[in-house]
């Protein structure tokens, strides 16, 4: 399960792949859903993280016949919390082979011009081909880790059940070990962060994901950026068919100190809606969209 920032920062990458851990892997009030009658004794975490893996590969064959449309806003904050600037970028989003790509055909309104579509069609098709060649565990691009990494720099704890928009859910908290031994900057910023995950305990799929940064995070030493501790992910899908989730909304708020100089705050959000079919050719991008089931 992968999902695509249009401006990701470390942290965002980072988080994402949490999210991807819990997938195969505050006070009450202030999380979503109610609590429902249930003991943290009859949930097995092990066992919940042996299923959804199994569970996964079915659902990565099934969203591959889907795409969506992806509204990307972009905004940075002053200090004072008011918007200086704000970005949008409407992309058209798929599966191939486990990878997610992003077709764009509008950026801040405006549909792309025809030279522009031109360009945005063979880096596409370019993406589409290497995917096909990529194992769906790796990156297309970027730094990365794996789900069983992750697993390993985080500590799983207080699995409860939950109500959370109607449905069941098992729901547990993780945090990154402190002590734990990594090697290089994604394994690194895995040990800032806390959060909590919501699992639909029917289809065995990540419904929603809250991560805070717990500690200041150096990029580069500090030299680059600094991601300051209280930056924010959250994550939800939606159900699109039985089985079958796709990402529906997430937003990360993102503080920052960049080049030890320039203090910068900004807002990533991404709402996803139109999950279709549709069918993607080798040779580029040929669809037959039909109506949502």
């Amino acid at each position: 399960m992968k999902l695509s920032f249009g401006r990701r920062s470390a942290c965002v990458l980072l988080m994402l792949s949490l999210m991807t851990a819990a997938a195969c892997a505050a006070d009450a009030e202030d999380r979503p859903g109610s609590a429902a009658p249930a003991g943290p004794a009859s949930i097995d975490l092990d066992q919940l993280l042996r299923r959804v893996q199994q569970h996964q590969k079915q659902v990565e064959i099934l969203r591959e016949d889907y795409t969506y449309d992806c509204l990307e806003t972009n905004q940075q904050i002053d200090s004072h919390g008011q918007v200086k600037k704000t970005t949008t970028e409407k992309r058209e989003e798929f599966f191939v082979n486990g990878h997610m790509i992003g077709r764009v055909v509008e950026r801040d309104g405006r549909p792309l011009s025809a030279s522009e579509r031109e360009k945005e069609d063979r880096r596409v098709a370019e993406l589409v081909a290497r995917a096909a060649k990529t194992p769906p565990e790796e990156r297309l691009e970027g730094p990365s880790i794996t789900i069983g990494r992750v697993l390993e720099l985080v500590d799983l704890r207080n699995p409860r059940r939950e109500m959370f928009r109607g449905r069941p859910t098992i729901v547990f908290d993780f945090v990154g070990r402190r002590d734990a031994k990594t090697h290089g900057m994604m394994e690194d910023a895995s040990k800032k962060l806390r959060g909590t995950v919501w699992i639909d305990e029917a289809d065995l799929q990540v419904a929603h994901l809250d991560v805070t940064v717990d500690e200041n995070f150096h990029i580069a030493a500090g030299l680059l950026a600094n991601i300051e501790k209280g930056s924010s992910f959250r994550f939800d899908q939606v159900r699109v068919n039985a089985g079958l989730w796709l990402p529906a909304d997430s937003e990360a708020d993102m503080q920052a100190r960049v080049l030890l100089v320039r203090n910068l705050r900004l807002r990533l959000v991404q709402h996803n809606s139109g999950f279709r079919r549709f069918s993607v050719e080798a040779a580029g991008m040929q669809r037959a969209s039909q109506p949502r089931p």
